[in-house]
């Protein structure tokens, strides 16, 4: 599927998302300083030393002064998350629940610049990413761990594997990803346009709380007929969203749609599965999974008819136990 040929979830006529009437009030009610002060006892209370067996929060401070917030939960062979723009590791919920039931150990952290991560103002691109990621397993001391990345999250994971290697990864999975290359060039010419590409830059600089409100529509593909449209779904995604820095979340665009990573891809030798729906209107199957699945060495390839950028959490109850499968297998 082409950017052609799906609809664009950034014309400005998109079908907007119709919260109800107590979902708005909601949002528009939310005290800003309570969410404020509660980041801000998250951040105190948070330490970096793992205690099996319980739910720990904690923070690491990166070369260049970077702090980064990550969860670190149970015990078992770990499972580390890197989650999508503009989003944190809460989006990561459906998982961290379900695979910590499951005995194993999860790990996520808020990218640099979002979540709960500090606010830093350099390093938004592809590289600081992995390296920020490298710098949370090898501060868990992590072996044998199945890296897990969502949307940017799977460029973060490919980008981590080429510059750190496998030797702390046993599996790993890109879900619903951006490589090899989103953007379309002169080499890669059934890309996303550039101007579909600077026209999310300019949403976000002009009223990025807007833009977030409209954007869960297409992300978990609301606007399908029939879809099952949840309120809440589309209220955690903004909440993720304002979270972060708007920095970040601008200069990140170019990170996740103009990064090449097809030399990424090619050095990822541990077992892969690939997944995505085929109905993603954020990141069209053919311009990503299809040509990742074919540029992995050991990757399998495996497409969800009908399911949305957004399918763990719309389809958790199909997704988590493929990945458990796979984990397994």
């Amino acid at each position: 599927m082409s950017p052609t040929e799906s609809p664009n979830p950034f014309d400005e006529g998109r079908r907007k998302l119709l919260l109800a009437g107590a979902g708005m009030a909601a949002v528009t009610g939310l005290p800003f300083a309570a969410t404020a002060a509660e980041t801000t006892a998250s951040r105190a209370a948070a330490h970096s030393t793992h205690h099996h067996g319980k739910q720990v929060m904690s923070t690491i401070t990166t070369k260049d002064g970077n702090e980064i917030f990550y969860k670190d939960w149970g015990t078992g062979q770990p499972i580390v998350f890197s989650h999508g723009w503009p989003l944190s590791s809460d989006d990561w919920d459906p998982q961290m629940l379900y695979f910590v039931q499951k005995g194993y150990r999860v790990i996520a952290h808020d990218r640099r610049g979002h979540g709960r991560s500090s606010q830093i103002s350099t390093g938004h691109d592809m590289d600081h990413y992995a390296d920020d990621l490298a710098a949370v397993t090898e501060h868990l001391k992590l072996e044998k761990a199945i890296h897990i990345g969502h949307s940017t999250g799977g460029g973060e994971v490919a980008r981590y594997i080429a510059r750190h290697g496998t030797k702390r990864v046993a599996k790993a999975v890109l879900i619903s990803s951006v490589p090899p290359l989103m953007a379309k060039t002169a080499a890669n010419p059934n890309g996303v346009p550039m101007e579909v590409l600077d026209g999310i830059r300019a949403a976000v600089a002009s009223n990025r709380a807007q833009f977030f409100k409209d954007f869960p529509t297409p992300f978990y593909g609301f606007n399908r007929p029939g879809a099952k449209v949840s309120d809440g779904i589309a209220l955690n995604w903004w909440r993720q969203g304002m979270a972060g820095s708007i920095q970040a979340h601008y200069e990140g665009i170019k990170a996740f749609s103009e990064t090449d990573q097809t030399e990424d891809l090619k050095k990822i030798t541990v077992p892969t599965l690939v997944m995505h729906g085929d109905d993603d209107q954020v990141v069209p199957l053919a311009i990503s999974s299809e040509l990742s699945a074919k540029l992995i060495p050991n990757a399998t390839l495996k497409v969800y008819k009908g399911f949305p950028h957004g399918m763990c959490a719309t389809h958790a109850d199909v997704i988590n136990p493929d990945l458990l499968a796979f984990f397994k297998s």
